[in-house]
């Protein structure tokens, strides 16, 4: 009923930003909480009811919309518009009160915008692939206020320290971590991982860095102290996403190849849990993105619900987000969205 409803919303043009009837979108006050979903190939945001999986809100991206996240204040969702063949070099800001993308952020020469991390609510930090560097844009101005070189290959993936001291970048082709002091603007070191580190997390005490290396198969944990790996924990094939629990006594690595959620205990370093992704990729692989991967729905981005219970994860093969329970370590639904879901983020609308 749910991919009926999907397809109806969809040809009644419901990409033109168009809320659900319910919606009193005049009013611009929080209704409900939502999962944002961002559907590669369709170039579209698309705004999920968090209990129930409904469609809310469809709106319009740039061109290969890859990473999302939401400014503290809940103000407003940043979408980093990643480009198809040709790079991309611009956000796309909805203004979550006003349910539509108000602004287009041209962020000039920076090229393959990804990555996403809020210092504070003005402040972001996006990685920009091709010039191998992360940079802070002021969302107010639009302009870009600071460029941090990584000088490693496909700086893609950000996180940041819980006292914002520090970002951490995971670079694909050098299968390494950028450390950067945030304050004094400089890089501190460049910490080899495993090979194609990709995912990047920070515990939420700050004291662990944990990385997904795709070509690797292992997850490399970096204590943050000492800016060494301490320990490398093999995965199930493709480890491509890494999210901690808000508690940060579990780690959730998405393991594309091999159509799995790995569920790492933090403490002793353990796997708990392999949970099965059981669908099938869809028909006409030649558009997307992860090739070469059989019948396996390739579960990439990971969001985790604000009290823990629930993470969701994007299947970008089967064109479906699964709905995990963390306690009883199973999938216990799934909602169809578009084509190529990736990232995610929680918003209210």
């Amino acid at each position: 009923m749910k991919a009926l409803t999907l397809l109806a919303l969809c040809a009644l043009g419901f990409s033109q930003s168009t809320p659900s009837p319910s919606h009193n979108a005049a009013k611009g006050t929080p209704i409900t909480d939502c999962v944002v979903v961002l559907n590669k190939t369709d170039n579209t945001a698309m705004f999920l009811e968090a209990e129930s999986g409904a469609p809310l809100l469809l709106l319009n991206t740039g061109e290969g919309p890859h990473e999302v996240a939401v400014s503290p204040d809940g103000q407003f969702a940043v979408v980093a518009d990643y480009g198809h063949q040709t790079p991309g070099n611009t956000l796309s800001l909805i203004q979550l009160s006003k349910q539509r993308v108000t602004r287009k952020i041209d962020l000039g020469p920076y090229q393959r915008p990804h990555g996403l991390a809020f210092l504070d609510e003005d402040r972001l930090l996006v990685t920009a692939e091709v010039q191998k560097a992360l940079i802070e844009v002021d969302l107010e101005s639009g302009k870009v206020l600071r460029s941090l070189p990584t000088d490693q290959g496909a700086s893609h993936m950000v996180a940041v320290s819980p006292d914002a001291a520090r970002a951490y970048v995971a670079n694909i082709a050098s299968g390494s971590v950028t450390a950067i002091d945030l304050e004094q603007g400089e890089r501190i070191a460049n910490i080899p991982t495993g090979e194609g580190c990709e995912g990047v997390d920070v515990s939420p005490d700050g004291a662990e860095i944990w990385t997904s290396d795709r070509s690797a198969n292992t997850v490399s944990i970096i204590d943050a102290d000492s800016l060494k790996v301490v320990a490398q924990l093999e995965t199930a094939s493709f480890p491509i996403r890494v999210k901690f629990t808000p508690n940060g006594k579990k780690a959730l690595v998405s393991c594309a190849n091999d159509g799995v959620l790995a569920v790492f205990d933090t403490e002793t370093r353990e796997l708990i849990a392999e949970i099965p992704m059981e669908w099938k990729a869809t028909e006409g692989t030649s558009k997307r993105l992860f090739q070469g991967f059989g019948d396996s729905p390739a579960p990439v981005g990971i969001l985790v619900h604000p009290e823990g219970k629930l993470a969701y994860v994007a299947n970008s093969n089967a064109n479906l987000v699964a709905v995990i329970d963390l306690e009883a370590l199973e999938v216990i639904d799934a909602w169809p969205v578009g084509n190529q879901p990736d990232g995610l983020a929680w918003a209210r609308i």
